[in-house]
C-alpha cells in the first residue's frame, strides 16, 4: 500500500518541480557506470565481434544488478529501522524517476529555441535527439521535437510506472538502466554494432507492454483533448510497426494520427543517410504548436495510465481482504 502510495506522490512532484537544474540524479550516475564498465571490458575482452558480445552482456549484467541492488538494500534497510523512512526515500527514488515535466520542458526549450532562429532550434533539438542536426529544416526541428516527446512517453513515464507498480522503485531503477543502456550503446554503428546489440535487444523486451499500454492511453487521452481519436486509431493500427524498434513507432503513430501529421522519415546519423518510413500521413503541415500539443497528449496519456494503473494495484491488494 506504502508502495502504490509513493508511486502517486512520485508523479505528483515530477508534475509539480520536475528536475531541478544542476541537482545529482541517479540517473547520471547509472550511465557514469555503464561508461566507466564499457571501458574497463573492453580492455578486458577481445575486440572481436565474438568478444564484444560477450562484453556487452557482462555490461549488462553488472550494471542492472548494481541499479536494481542499490535502492533495494536502501530500502530494505530504512523499513526495518522504520517504514515511514522507507516510505520517504521510495517516494523521493519514484520521483527521480519519472520524466514527464522534463519532456515538457525539453518540448518548450525546442520551442522557444526556433522562435528566435533556426539554428538556436537546431542547437536545442541536438540536446535530445540521436540524428543529425546541423541540416535539419524548421520542420525537421519540429518533428524531432515531436517524435521525441511522442516515443518518450514510453520510455520516460509509462514504462517506469510500469515497472513501479509490479516491483517497486528497485525494479523502476532496474528498467532505467536497461532503457540507458540501450540508449548509450545500443547503435547500429562500427563501435557499438556488437557490443551494444544484447542491450538494445533487452530493451525491446522491457518495452513491449509498456509501449502497447501507452499507445492505448494516448488514444484515450487523444479523445479527452479533443483531437482526432478515431484517425489516432486508424494510423496506429496501421504505421505503428514502421521504425527499426518494434516500440518506438506505438506511441508515434498514435501522436501522428491524433494530430493528422506526418512523422519519420529518413534522417542522419553520425554522417550517414538512414532510410526510415514515414508515421501518419501528411494531411497538414506541421507547425510549432504541434510540439505543444504533443506534450499535451503526452500529459494527457500519463494521467490516465497513472490512474488505471493505481486503480489496478488497489484492486489487486483489497479483493484477497475482501474476499478473505
Amino acid at each position: 500500500m506504502l508502495t502504490t502510495l509513493s508511486v502517486a506522490l512520485g508523479f505528483a512532484l515530477d508534475t509539480i518541480f520536475g528536475d531541478p537544474d544542476g541537482a545529482w540524479h541517479p540517473v547520471c550516475a547509472i550511465g557514469a557506470l555503464i561508461s566507466k564498465t564499457e571501458k574497463l571490458l573492453r580492455r578486458l575482452f577481445p575486440q572481436t565481434p565474438r568478444g564484444e558480445k560477450i562484453a556487452g552482456v557482462v555490461l549488462w549484467c553488472i550494471v542492472c544488478a548494481v541499479s536494481y541492488t542499490v535502492p533495494f538494500a536502501i530500502l530494505f534497510l530504512l523499513r526495518a529501522a522504520n517504514p515511514w523512512l522507507a516510505f520517504a526515500a521510495e517516494t523521493l527514488f519514484c520521483y527521480q524517476i519519472f520524466a514527464r515535466k522534463c519532456l515538457m520542458q525539453a518540448g518548450e526549450k525546442v520551442y522557444t529555441a526556433l522562435s528566435q532562429s533556426l539554428a538556436e532550434g537546431r542547437k536545442a533539438i541536438s540536446y535530445y535527439v540521436g540524428r543529425d542536426t546541423g541540416s535539419l529544416t524548421e520542420e525537421g526541428v519540429i518533428k524531432a521535437a515531436v517524435e521525441t516527446i511522442a516515443e518518450n512517453t514510453t520510455d520516460g513515464v509509462i514504462a517506469p510506472m510500469f515497472f513501479m507498480l509490479i516491483g517497486g522503485a528497485p525494479l523502476a531503477f532496474l528498467y532505467k538502466a536497461v532503457n540507458t543502456l540501450d540508449s548509450m550503446v545500443g547503435y547500429h554503428n562500427e563501435k557499438y554494432e556488437h557490443f551494444g546489440c544484447f542491450s538494445a535487444r533487452v530493451d525491446d523486451v522491457f518495452n513491449f507492454i509498456p509501449a502497447r499500454i501507452a499507445a492505448v492511453c494516448m488514444i484515450a487521452g487523444a479523445g479527452m483533448l479533443k483531437f482526432d481519436s478515431r484517425n489516432a486509431r486508424r494510423i496506429f493500427k496501421r504505421d505503428r510497426f514502421c521504425h527499426k524498434s518494434p516500440n518506438s513507432a506505438q506511441t508515434e503513430a498514435v501522436c501522428a494520427g491524433a494530430l493528422h501529421i506526418q512523422l519519420g522519415g529518413s534522417a542522419q546519423y553520425f554522417g550517414q543517410y538512414v532510410h526510415k518510413p514515414t508515421i501518419g500521413d501528411d494531411d497538414r503541415a506541421i507547425v510549432k504548436t504541434d510540439i505543444g500539443r504533443a506534450a499535451d497528449l503526452m500529459t494527457t496519456a500519463s494521467v490516465f495510465a497513472l490512474l488505471l494503473g493505481l486503480t489496478i494495484r488497489l484492486a489487486i491488494t483489497f479483493t484477497p481482504m475482501y474476499f478473505g
